[in-house]
């Protein structure tokens, strides 16, 4: 069996999930080797709670969609938006796009392999519950390669598990010269909000 980060193995098998965030219920269609084929996981539930989107935002971007539910969210709230759904997983890109355009929203949604994304593109916001299981050295060139492509006043909020190194993942970012705030803390989850030191805006 693969990994969700890498390309699924086995045959593909659809199901439909029912989720349920922002006093709306959602159906989405989940596999198979994709992130969370259950339904939508405590993490993301968690971000979904603590934060929305900026209604005016213009280009915004799922990192590590799954099965797209951030980026379907996204794209709902924010009628004005372009949303990059970015995944490495084929069947997740492709459950991505089909769940986008069954809420009226694919024509916003663009699932994209990492290499095919605008590398010039600047995004108002990135939403992520990022791959932590990738290993801490991919983790930090995917958050090195990412976060640079916010706006000078983009925010990007990250959900981490505590017991999966959120603190020291905090710490790191600081480090590294980011802005790192938590801003909730709920089920054993923290969302950061990560924006750029204010020297550098």
């Amino acid at each position: 069996m693969s990994h969700y980060f890498t390309e699924p193995a086995a045959a593909e098998k659809r199901r439909g999930v029912d989720v349920r965030f922002w006093d709306t219920d959602w159906r989405f269609s989940t596999a198979n080797e994709v992130f969370s084929a259950d339904g939508l996981d405590l993490g993301t539930a968690v971000l979904l709670r603590s934060a929305a989107p900026p209604a005016g935002a213009t280009r915004l971007l799922d990192l590590g969609c799954g099965w797209g539910v951030l980026a379907v969210a996204l794209a709902t709230a924010c009628p004005g938006a372009i949303v990059d759904a970015v995944d490495v997983n084929p069947r997740a890109l492709a459950l991505c796009a089909d769940n986008a355009r069954a809420h009226r929203v694919g024509d916003r949604v663009r699932p994209l392999l990492p290499e095919d994304a605008d590398p010039d593109a600047r995004y108002d916001e990135i939403w992520s519950n990022p791959p932590i299981r990738i290993g801490k050295q991919a983790l930090h060139d995917l958050l090195l390669s990412w976060l640079p492509r916010l706006n000078p006043d983009g925010v990007a909020r990250l959900v981490v598990g505590r017991n999966l190194g959120a603190d020291s993942l905090q710490r790191w970012l600081i480090e590294q010269g980011w802005e790192c705030q938590r801003t909730a803390s709920a089920k054993g989850f923290r969302v950061f909000a990560v924006t750029r030191a204010t020297e550098t805006r």
